[in-house]
């Protein structure tokens, strides 16, 4: 039996372990038992510290002296560096710098179990794939705890790894892969949005019930390295008790600090190049890293008028060729207020360019860089969405938007109070163009380490500790149906979406879906499209519906390709099947096909996981 619920926040800039002892009876109060978590610092020095950079760098075989990168559990290390050093050294090497490895775990464009990071890396370097970049992070993470405590290792315990709430069932299933290669067994996944406000809620102990109260939406805005997080949590009454339930999430948006440094590196690059100091790509890239580093250094001190920048030279002077520069505070305030965080009508929607012909392939980032654009798209469409349902636990009513009462602010882009207040401000000024009260803030929350402390206190809720926040998946889920037609030159037969898995279906249930005639491919490779929504909440299972791809209320979702076994000679044959959906206690869906009249079962798994 698991003695602790460990929580891991496998960020995309830091990671971070915080657990509890499962066989106390109350919560921890405003404790914040974090793993000080040992790395190499610099060549022959190893230090713990509370995060993971969540960097993995990849040195020549004669890069370091031996021994001078080793760690408590392995003093010989001569590999890869993961955590502080690997960030700090990888800013002068970055085409041996692995990052952002999470942004690339859901990069469905890309083959993320491939050895693609880092990105553009000249042929004389390995390179690594993302699962197995996050692999090498949440390995780190597990001999550190089993270096600390080795009565009770990190395999044998309740883990509960945390997610973007947007990431779709594929990166979500690479997550769970990542974590089994490192070692971990008992993996549930949580979301970040929902991790967060378990934090706060545990901080706040009982007083919680004061702040929030029956009839309040909460609004979780998590902006972290590689991306923005909407969820929306109702706080209900049910027979005079306070229940809490998560009732929308946001779809994808890959974009946050990554593409904050990127803004910075373009800014600071223009006043080089009107002094005639021309970067080349790696330079460019050096520059990108040193300003994620003055970023964080700022954020961190608000008396930091100006840091220093530093871009190794090329050529035989590596020395006399550096380039110096600064990043002042006016221009990280201007760039990252004005350019993420626009002042915007809440009837604005994210602008897309049109694309020319051919792209460079790299991270999907969101066209627009306007937080507050993605989030106004978000409140009003959620408003459509819940005016419709049937058991939307909101009044909406007469309303333009979801109105929130209360706004809980999450990742380390927040750390810049600035950024806060003109969310704050945006969101208000919403609010009361559609005569609305104003919103509070949720104030209290450490924006390091309350995802993984969250997860740690969910851990123990789940044993029947704690306030729970409930929902079931998020979105509904939908595979994909092709319809039979006659061969027509040039077209494709349309594609129909089956819902599969409603909106809200809990964890440990099944759904038989109405027997229709369908038929599956077996014993020849084939290819399973699904597909999802966050907005469609009143979709019963055994739906069917046109055209998924022509309508923004659905999300395709990676396909599946495989080759299911063919048995009593019907390979190649199309199987008539009835079709049963579950939802596993871990967050699977399992789509069940059962052959008709006969003894054949087949069975597709998709990770679903949205919450608790």
């Amino acid at each position: 039996m698991s003695r602790y619920s460990i929580g891991i926040d496998l960020g995309t800039t830091n990671s971070a372990v915080s657990f509890f002892d499962l066989s106390r009876a109350e919560p921890r109060g405003r404790e914040q038992p974090m793993l000080a978590v040992p790395q190499v610092t610099a060549l022959g020095t190893v230090e713990p510290k509370p995060l993971l950079p969540s960097f993995l760098y990849l040195p020549n075989a004669q890069e370091f002296p031996a021994g001078s990168v080793g760690l408590p559990w392995d003093k010989k290390q001569a590999g890869l560096v993961v955590g502080e050093f690997a960030r700090a050294h990888g800013a002068k090497v970055p085409m041996r710098l692995v990052s952002s490895a999470k942004s690339w775990l859901c990069h469905a464009g890309v083959d993320r179990q491939a050895a693609i990071l880092p990105w553009q890396a000249p042929a004389d370097v390995k390179r690594v794939s993302p699962v197995d970049a996050s692999r090498h992070y949440l390995g780190h993470l597990r001999a550190a705890w089993d270096h600390q405590f080795p009565d009770t290792p990190l395999a044998r315990q309740d883990v509960i790894l945390t997610v973007p709430a947007s990431f779709d069932a594929a990166a979500r299933d690479l997550t769970l892969a990542a974590a089994q290669q490192a070692g971990l067994g008992n993996v549930t996944l949580l979301e970040e949005p929902q991790a967060a406000f378990y934090a706060w809620t545990e901080q706040m102990g009982e007083t919680f019930r004061k702040q929030v109260r029956p009839g309040d939406v909460i609004l979780v805005i998590d902006v972290g390295g590689g991306t923005s997080d909407f969820s929306l949590i109702a706080v209900t009454d049910k027979e005079g008790e306070v229940q809490l339930t998560r009732i929308a999430v946001g779809d994808h948006i890959l974009l946050g600090g990554d593409n904050m440094d990127l803004a910075l590196a373009y800014a600071v690059n223009q006043r080089l190049a009107a002094d005639g100091k021309k970067l080349d790509a790696w330079q460019f890239n050096a520059l990108t890293f040193a300003c994620r580093q003055a970023k964080e250094a700022m954020f961190a001190d608000p008396k930091l008028k100006k840091a220093p920048l530093v871009v190794p030279g090329r050529g035989s002077s590596l020395v006399g060729g550096t380039i110096k520069a600064e990043l002042t505070r006016d221009e990280l305030t201007r760039v990252l207020t004005d350019g993420f965080f626009p002042e915007v009508a809440v009837t604005d929607v994210p602008q897309t360019a049109r694309r020319t012909g051919l792209a460079q392939i790299a991270l999907p980032y969101a066209q627009d860089a306007g937080v507050t654009r993605h989030l106004a798209s978000f409140l009003t469409r959620q408003a459509k969405a819940l005016a419709t349902a049937h058991d939307a636990p909101v009044k909406v009513a007469g309303h333009a938007f979801v109105h929130p009462t209360a706004v809980l602010f999450n990742g380390g882009v927040f750390k810049a109070s600035v950024l806060k207040h003109r969310v704050l401000d945006v969101l208000n000024h919403w609010l009361a163009a559609d005569k609305g009260k104003p919103i509070k803030e949720l104030e209290g929350a450490d924006l390091d380490l309350a995802v993984a402390r969250g997860a740690a206190y969910y851990g123990w809720a789940r044993h029947g500790h704690g306030l729970r926040i409930r929902g079931g998946t998020g979105r509904a889920y939908y595979v994909g149906i092709e319809t039979a037609m006659p061969a027509v030159p040039g077209m494709a037969p349309p594609v129909r979406a089956l819902c599969v898995a409603p909106f809200g279906m809990e964890e440990g249930t099944k759904a038989d879906i109405p027997p229709q005639e369908f038929g599956l491919v077996v014993g020849e490779p084939t290819r399973f499209r699904f597909f999802s929504s966050s907005v469609r909440r009143d979709d019963q299972v055994g739906a069917m519906l046109d055209d998924p791809t022509g309508s923004d209320e659905f999300e395709e979702v990676a396909p599946i390709e495989s080759t299911l076994p063919a048995e009593n000679g019907n390979s190649g044959r199309l199987v008539p099947v009835n079709l049963q959906a579950a939802v596993t206690e871990i967050g699977t869906l399992e789509l069940r096909c059962l052959e008709k009249g006969g003894p054949g079962k087949w069975k597709l798994e998709l990770n679903v996981r949205m919450k608790e």
